[in-house]
């Protein structure tokens, strides 16, 4: 079963990974609120499927609706939207790398809304050492032609900030509640699908199929894989790994984000570049050892991007 395990944890991080390539290639096509559109309701249906089989919906979580539509928000509609936008104008390697920091923005969030959240030395001075990885990457005293789109650093730090949000809003007013993570993704990725299907212009949609192959990658490779398929694996995990080792994939797709800008899309990547990202990933780590494990099991929002290791381990 433990083989089984390190399988599917294989599986989860190429499948995340690779996310950072199909929102680009389809960023070529069709605008980055039609690729969320279709992102969030391909990987609803299969989390909708599972929760059914599971038994995991109920009618009484109805009286908790309003937590789930400040969710399907924080972690699913202005989240998905903002990294969309931001690696439209980015090369996907840089998004990939700058999606490293991603757990840097929770412990914020956490340290300043949740009590129990140390803030200690060792925590700061990772947060400093990521932080000075991401600067690195955007290169914001590079003003010329060559430099990197500040717009896309900023949308991937409002996405990034999303998930620190959400990360703490589930911890504060979902976790008490007893509901499975699947059944909260289900309302979560349900609620987001309607409101994009009311919000999205579909006006140039049909783009996407005059490649296939980006339109799979989309549809297949970012929605129901990246999606809907890392969501069940995530979960499968969490309860044969448990948490902590669960934690060790979510440092793999900034690798394979990019390894696929550069060696796919032929995007430029400096040892600079690959520096910047061990800064971040080194970062995060010593943040991770400088905290103890929160007494109540949070659970994570619809995003792979909220890390695991926000996570207690369980026995």
């Amino acid at each position: 079963m433990k083989n089984n395990a390190y399988i599917v944890f294989c599986l989860l991080a190429l499948a995340w990974g690779l996310t950072f390539l199909f929102n680009k290639t389809a960023s070529t096509l069709i605008s980055p609120m039609q690729i969320v559109m279709v992102r969030v309701i391909m990987g609803f249906l299969p989390v909708l499927v599972f929760a059914i089989a599971r038994k995991s919906l109920h009618w009484q979580h109805l009286r908790y609706l309003h937590h789930f539509v400040i969710m399907s928000l924080l972690a699913a509609t202005v989240y998905y939207f903002a990294f969309a936008k931001g690696i439209s104008l980015l090369p996907s390697s840089v998004a990939g790398m700058l999606s490293g920091a991603i757990p840097m923005f929770s412990f914020i969030a956490a340290a300043i809304f949740l009590r129990s959240e140390p803030v200690n030395m060792r925590s700061v001075t990772g947060l400093l050492f990521g932080f000075a990885g991401v600067l690195v990457i955007a290169k914001p005293w590079n003003t010329g032609v060559s430099g990197i789109d500040l717009n896309g650093v900023l949308y991937v730090a409002i996405g990034s900030g999303c998930v620190g949000l959400s990360f703490v809003y589930v911890r504060k007013f979902l976790s008490p509640l007893g509901i499975s993570p699947i059944a909260l993704c289900t309302y979560q990725l349900g609620l987001a699908s309607a409101t994009l299907l009311v919000i999205t212009d579909f006006n140039g949609i049909g783009a996407i199929f005059t490649d296939w192959k980006i339109a799979t990658g989309l549809f297949a490779g970012l929605g129901l894989l990246g999606t809907g398929f890392a969501f069940m694996c995530y979960y499968y995990l969490i309860g044969k790994l448990g948490a902590v080792k669960t934690a060790g994939v979510t440092y793999i797709p900034p690798v394979i984000g990019l390894l696929t800008g550069s060696l796919i899309l032929g995007e430029s990547v400096s040892a600079i570049d690959i520096l910047a990202t061990a800064m971040i990933l080194s970062g995060v780590f010593i943040i991770q050892s400088g905290r103890t494990p929160a007494p109540v099991l949070p659970t994570p929002p619809t995003s792979p991007d909220v890390r695991a290791h926000n996570l207690p381990e369980r026995a």
